[in-house]
Order: structure tokens, then C-alpha cells, then sequence
């Protein structure tokens, strides 16, 4: 077989080469990839191009003879068990998007030591089309709304929104004391590095050149005494563990999070309070993005059970998710 000449469809807009690349050629490895990107073999529209070059509707992509064949399609298996849970965590379905409310304790993708997790169960969200994308990631332990693209398209034109933060998250966490001031801007670079109990995120200074610049907006929305309190977060960057970490930066460590509530290593205090479920108190309450066939769509997904008994047993209010609302364009 020659060199072949792929077009770029519209419902691969904006994807990167080399993902554009896998998803025809799935057997082909990164490291190849790079490669032959590197040697000018690919090429977009006759130039070179680097693996990470996004596409646009019309591009032609050059491959050269010899690329490893797509295997058989199979899709993953599902229970009966995984099409009734994944049905259950549904908040909202169109043609162009499914938003879910994920429950603490799901890891969203696979990783060492975890064989069942969000991305292996959406197949059970096919309705007879495309196996539905994740667009963005919660932690294992993060209950909460999160976005599924329906289409490769899709998920390219959601996964862009994310990256020009045109998507507005908020978060609902219980917290160990009160922030002070109640309310405010936590502006605290944030940098990933590997220890005797793994990867971990640590806030780091503007100096070091290791650390990536890291915004979150706080409200203290009630409190029991000096005690707990219950934080509204709104993530301004991305980072992993942002949330997280920026609440030990605050003096204010999220319930729950053993992870980075060890003394010895960033000052905090302890995240155990008797009484209240010892699992992790935080929760992707709300979503607010611009929706691919146009307009807004704003999703909210109520408390899990563990948070819904630590909120009843410290006296806080928290009102039920609204229904979904899709706000239209402005018809001036």
C-alpha cells in the first residue's frame, strides 16, 4: 500500500495530530508518531507539522506506506449492572452531550491498581452511536458533574471551551476551620513532585520555575463555630489537586483528604472530625459552559451521600439541584 491522504472531517476539528492520528491508527505508538512527524513523513497540507498541531476541517494528512493496521473494534463489554448504574449517574442528554454525576469513590480513567473506573463503563452510554468522550477529569474521590462528548467532534469543540476557560466550575467542599478573609482570590503557584507516598501537588513560589501559576475564587457559604465550614471553590486554572492544595494554602484542609493533611509535610491540621464520614468532602456541584449547538447550559448535581449526612449532622442547608437550564443566545 502507498502513502495515503487522510482528510480532516469536521468532526475532527480542532484535535491534535497525533490524537487525529490514533484514532485511525490505533496501533501506531507516540514515540513512532514523533517520529515520523520529526523525518517529514507526515505531513499536513505538504508541510511538516509537530505531533501536537491541531487540525482544521479540509487539512489533508500525509501517512506513508506501512502504518500499523486498525484492529478489529470491540467494544468493551458491559453489565447489564454498569448500563443501570451509568443511567442512574445521567443528569443530562442531547445529541451533542451527556452530563453525569459521578459518585466519590469512581475513579474517572484507569490507572495502576484500578480495574474499574468511569472510562471503561461508557459504552453503556452508546445509544446505538458513538461511544461517548470524556472532555474533562474528576479525582477518584471528587463526587460530581462531569461533561461526556457524544462525538470525536464534539468533544474537540468542548475540550476547547475547557482550554480558553470559557467553562465555569463550581465546587462544594467541607473544610476543617474557617477561611479568613471569608471570601477571596487564592493566587498560589502550584508545582507535581514524586516522594515516598507518590505524586503529589505542593504549592510552590512565583520563583521557581517548576511551578505553574494557579487561580481558585472561595466564599464561605456557612459554618458550625470555628470549627468546619462550608466552602463554595471556583477553579480560575486546571491544575491537578488544585482545589485541594489551595484549601491547605488557605489554613482551611478539605474533611477527608488524608492525602494532603499531613503536618509534617504542608502544616495543616488533620482532616479526621469525629462524627463525620472519613472519605473526602468534596463535590462538583455545578457546571456552566457554552453548548456546542449554541447557547449556554448550566447542570448541578446534588450532594452524595456521605457529604448529604455531614451536611445534616453540622446544620448545613444546601438546596436541591436545580433543573437543567439552557440558556439561548442573545437574539440581539
Amino acid at each position: 500500500m502507498g502513502v495515503t491522504i487522510q482528510t480532516v472531517s469536521d468532526d475532527d476539528a480542532d484535535i491534535r495530530l497525533d490524537r487525529f492520528l490514533r484514532r485511525h491508527y490505533p496501533a501506531l505508538t507516540q514515540g513512532a508518531l514523533q517520529k515520523l512527524c520529526r523525518t517529514g513523513q507526515i505531513r499536513v497540507d505538504g508541510r511538516r507539522v509537530e505531533a501536537s498541531a491541531r487540525l482544521v476541517p479540509g487539512q489533508a494528512v500525509r501517512v506513508p506506506p506501512g502504518m500499523p493496521a486498525a484492529p478489529d473494534e470491540r467494544p468493551p463489554s458491559v453489565t447489564a449492572a454498569d448500563v443501570k448504574e451509568m443511567e442512574r449517574m445521567v443528569l443530562h442528554r442531547d445529541d451533542q452531550l451527556i452530563v453525569l454525576n459521578k459518585p466519590s469513590g469512581l475513579a474517572t480513567q484507569g490507572g495502576p491498581g484500578i480495574t474499574r473506573h468511569l472510562d471503561g463503563m461508557l459504552d453503556a452510554l452508546r445509544d446505538g452511536g458513538d461511544r461517548p468522550r470524556l472532555v474533562h477529569r474528576l479525582d477518584r474521590d471528587t463526587s460530581g458533574v462531569i461533561v461526556l462528548a457524544r462525538t470525536p467532534g464534539m468533544a474537540a469543540k468542548l475540550a476547547a471551551s475547557f482550554r480558553t476557560r470559557e467553562v465555569e466550575k463550581t465546587y462544594w467542599a467541607v473544610v476543617v476551620g474557617n477561611p479568613n478573609p471569608e471570601s477571596g482570590q487564592i493566587d498560589q503557584p502550584l508545582k507535581r513532585v514524586t516522594g515516598l507516598f507518590g505524586d503529589r501537588t505542593v504549592a510552590t513560589d512565583r520563583k521557581d520555575k517548576e511551578g505553574q501559576r494557579a487561580y481558585t475564587n472561595y466564599r464561605l457559604l456557612d459554618a458550625a463555630g470555628r470549627k468546619l465550614s462550608w466552602l463554595e471553590l471556583q477553579p480560575l486554572t486546571g491544575r491537578t489537586h488544585q482545589l485541594r492544595v489551595h484549601c491547605v494554602s488557605l489554613g482551611t484542609v478539605i474533611v477527608g483528604d488524608e492525602k494532603y493533611s499531613e503536618p509534617r509535610d504542608n502544616g495543616s491540621g488533620g482532616s479526621f472530625v469525629e462524627g463525620l464520614a472519613d472519605r473526602l468532602h468534596l463535590h462538583a456541584r455545578s457546571i456552566l459552559l457554552p453548548h456546542p449547538a449554541g447557547g449556554t447550559l448550566e447542570v448541578a448535581a446534588d450532594l452524595p451521600p456521605h457529604m448529604r449526612d455531614s451536611f445534616n449532622t453540622l446544620g448545613f442547608q444546601a438546596p436541591s439541584a436545580p433543573a437543567v437550564t439552557r440558556l439561548l443566545r442573545d437574539p440581539r
